[in-house]
């Protein structure tokens, strides 16, 4: 069966969710390509008919079994990825949340084999993917008190 992502015709909508729960972050670590052994944020792609913030409480909900609360735009990255003869293999654009945690401890699955809270600094000592301390930290702005 061939991957319906690879090579596509356009870009993806996907969504992910900075959670914030005591002051520290939930990373995920991706068991499966394009981010193979990289940590990042839970997420995925948008359904037709979901908002984007039902979408994000979906996907966390999915991957981890977290129940969130998506609060507001933290920001956006795209993932562009190419094949060796430079055709788009992979393309996302991902809109990330800042979120709230509700409920629930991380439970890992075949997309994800780690999952943790860590303190914001400790992400320049992991292999995570491109943009994430920053998209932390727009998350964290987000979410602080006004």
């Amino acid at each position: 069966m061939s991957d319906p992502r690879a090579y596509p015709q356009r870009p993806f909508l996907a969504v992910s969710a900075a959670i914030l729960r005591d002051g520290k972050i939930l990373i995920v670590r991706r068991a499966r390509m394009p981010a193979l052994h990289l940590y990042t944020l839970p997420g995925g792609v948008v359904e037709a008919g979901e908002t984007l913030a039902e979408a994000a409480a979906r996907e966390v909900r999915e991957e981890t079994a977290l129940e969130i609360e998506p609060v507001a735009l933290a920001g956006h990255r795209e993932a562009i990825v190419r094949d060796a003869q430079g055709r788009v293999e992979r393309h996302f654009v991902i809109l990330c949340y800042a979120a709230r945690w509700l409920s629930g401890e991380p439970v890992l699955n075949e997309e994800i084999d780690d999952a943790r809270w860590v303190d914001p600094a400790e992400l320049s000592g992991l292999r995570t993917t491109e943009g994430l301390a920053e998209i932390v930290a727009a998350a964290i702005a987000r979410l602080a008190p006004a």
